[in-house]
């Protein structure tokens, strides 16, 4: 489980405040951001001396990414030396994931020293706590279109149609949400006459924490209300299988906060990513053998 946030949160904030009401419950948010972890988990991760290294060529950099979840005993610089190598070996550019929760608490400052880059600030919103389960889920749809319950290759390709993921990348998410720990489930509003998908989101629930994922519209079909039909159909399933709060993961400058913010989310807590900056022309990166995925 995560440690209690430390000296990171200055730069990986736990209650921005920007969106809903007081900062949630700080052990609520711990579960959050074990769960977080968790269902992003991919086929390929090692562990590497407290740090969590993950090697997933999909789109998600929370899927191939460093998580410096523990202190560890090694120095910094033979830790990055190894993390280095490890991804160089993987195909992969160095990205390591900085929260509230990051060891050691000062690797952000360590890093940008160092000339990684900042990437994606991103903000976890919380709904602290979810209505009883309805006892439909009849949400009304305009004419023409229908809910479809989506597995992980129909959705891994409907999600990655619409973002104009290369091929690669989806096949690589499927696999992911395949060998999920934490099951997924995926759903659509498609159009009646050509299965046009329009919206898309799915949700992956631990025990009774729910997290929403790849929520995605059409750009044809934003302002129209679908991404609202859509959380409330995602957010009624999981209480009907058990789930009493929810969470999320969202860009902090995405306009999507706005709709969340309705839905009864707040903010929680933000992070980012760090990324190794290019080699220098000429430089020969050392070798080491390939990282073999965990059991």
């Amino acid at each position: 489980m995560a440690e209690p946030p430390g000296p990171a949160a200055d730069t990986a904030r736990v209650g921005s405040g920007a969106a809903g009401s007081a900062t949630p419950d700080p052990l609520l948010l711990l579960r959050v951001e074990d769960a977080g972890i968790n269902a992003s988990a991919p086929p390929q991760q090692l562990w590497m001396d407290g740090w969590l290294l993950r090697f997933n060529p999909g789109k998600a950099k929370r899927a191939r990414c460093v998580n410096a979840v523990a202190p560890g005993g090694l120095p910094l610089a033979d830790k990055l030396q190894r993390a280095q190598q490890a991804y160089a070996q993987a195909g992969l550019p160095l990205v390591v994931r900085i929260t509230p929760y990051t060891q050691p608490p000062g690797l952000d400052a360590a890093l940008a020293e160092r000339g990684y880059t900042v990437l994606d600030d991103t903000c976890v919103m919380v709904r602290p706590s979810l209505p009883d389960p309805p006892h439909g889920l009849a949400a009304p749809l305009p004419a023409g279109l229908q809910w479809v319950q989506l597995g992980a290759d129909a959705y891994a390709r409907a999600v990655g149609i619409l973002r104009g993921s290369p091929e690669a990348q989806r096949q690589a998410h499927a696999q992911r949400l395949l060998a999920s720990p934490v099951p997924y489930q995926g759903c659509a509003i498609q159009r009646s006459d050509d299965g046009l998908t329009l919206a898309c989101g799915q949700f992956a629930r631990q025990a009774d924490l729910v997290g929403l994922y790849d929520v995605y519209t059409h750009p044809e079909a934003r302002q129209q209300g679908l991404a609202t039909l859509l959380c409330e159909r995602l957010l009624a399933l999981s209480a009907q299988a058990g789930a009493t709060a929810a969470y999320l993961q969202v860009e902090s400058d995405n306009p999507a906060r706005r709709i969340y913010s309705r839905l009864g989310f707040v903010d929680g807590y933000r992070y980012h990513y760090r990324l190794q900056p290019l080699p220098e022309p000429g430089t020969v990166q050392p070798q080491q053998p390939q990282p073999q995925p965990q059991p």
